[in-house]
Order: C-alpha cells, then sequence, then structure tokens
C-alpha cells in the first residue's frame, strides 16, 4: 500500500483521474509527475512492515533510506539497507515520510507542527501505522496551504470514520479506511 501511494502521490493520480472524469483534457500539463529514483525515503519505525517497503523500493532507483527508530540497531538498519538517523535528521531530506511505528504515549502526537515545519515543501506525509500519532489540525493545515505536497492517511484520530472527513475536501491526500 504505501509503495501504491507513493506512486499514486507523485503522479498525481487523484487529480489527474477527475480531469479525465470533468472533460479536463488540457489541463494535464499542469499535473506532471515525478518518479521515484533518486528521492529519499524516510520511515518512522524500523520493524517488519517498514522493512518489507524498504525491500520493496530496492528497483525503483531511490537513494539509501533513511530510519528514525529509537530501538533498531545499526546492524538491524543495514541488513534492510537503511541508514539509522534521528528525527530531525530524517524529515527534512526525506521526499516521503512512512510511518510504521505503534501508538504509545511517546509516539502521540510525534508528528507535529514543528515536524511538518522540518518537511519540505514537494514532501509527502504517508500514515498507514496509527491514528494520533500525527497531529491532524497540524496537517490539515499544512496540506490546505501548500506547506506539503500531500498525504494518505488509512488510520485517524477517530475511527470510525462515519461522516465525511475534513482531508477529504484536500485534493492533495488519499483517504483508506484503515484496511490496507
Amino acid at each position: 500500500a504505501t509503495v501504491g501511494w507513493m506512486i499514486a502521490l507523485s503522479h498525481n493520480l487523484r487529480i489527474k483521474d477527475r480531469l479525465v472524469r470533468t472533460g479536463q483534457w488540457d489541463e494535464r500539463s499542469k499535473y506532471m509527475g515525478r518518479e521515484l529514483r533518486d528521492r529519499t525515503l524516510g520511515v518512522i519505525g524500523l520493524g517488519g512492515i517498514a522493512r518489507k517497503t524498504v525491500e520493496l523500493l530496492r528497483g525503483f532507483g531511490m537513494k539509501q533510506p533513511l530510519a528514525f527508530d529509537p530501538f533498531a540497531t545499526d546492524e538491524i538498519a543495514s541488513k534492510s539497507g537503511a541508514r539509522l538517523v534521528s528525527l530531525e535528521e530524517l524529515l527534512p531530506q526525506a521526499d516521503f515520510v512512512s510511518i510504521h511505528c505503534p501508538l504509545t504515549e511517546k509516539t502521540r502526537g510525534l508528528i507535529g507542527v514543528r515536524e511538518l515545519g522540518l518537511m519540505k515543501p514537494d514532501a509527502y506525509l504517508l500514515n498507514t501505522a496509527r491514528g494520533g500519532i500525527v497531529d491532524e489540525d497540524a496537517l490539515y493545515d499544512a496540506l490546505k496551504n501548500r506547506r506539503l505536497a500531500g498525504a494518505a492517511l488509512d488510520c485517524f484520530a477517530q475511527e470510525p470514520v462515519t461522516a465525511p472527513h475534513r482531508f477529504g475536501e484536500l485534493d492533495n491526500v488519499l483517504l483508506a479506511p484503515h484496511s490496507i
């Protein structure tokens, strides 16, 4: 799912789909995509899913992945092909920040205004871990004001989502019901 979302976000697939559905074919050149090649993945948490994601992305020609995980060893990171760094080092370098850590008291609100401000404006945030790790107010503001290129979320602070979610208003966000 993470790999698919990375491709969909970086190629503006949601917007391009809408252009065709609404007969706006000539607008397509405004939404050219970018390859994953030579871009950097940053993973928060280096457990089994993150390591498998890193492995799946090897064939795309990306730079060496960065990983933030206070419990991972250099040996684990090295075996997966990632380099352990601090969160403050990962965020400004990563083109894609993918969250793969559990929700604990230490990770609740881990990504907030300060952390989102460290990310590049053309970066993407992906959270397939747990709601509550990302401050949704801060993320919504960053996405709405284009301080981040986009996000993909399949978990939310309040679940289940039974009414239209405010992130659904944004064309730079992909959403799923924690089923990926």
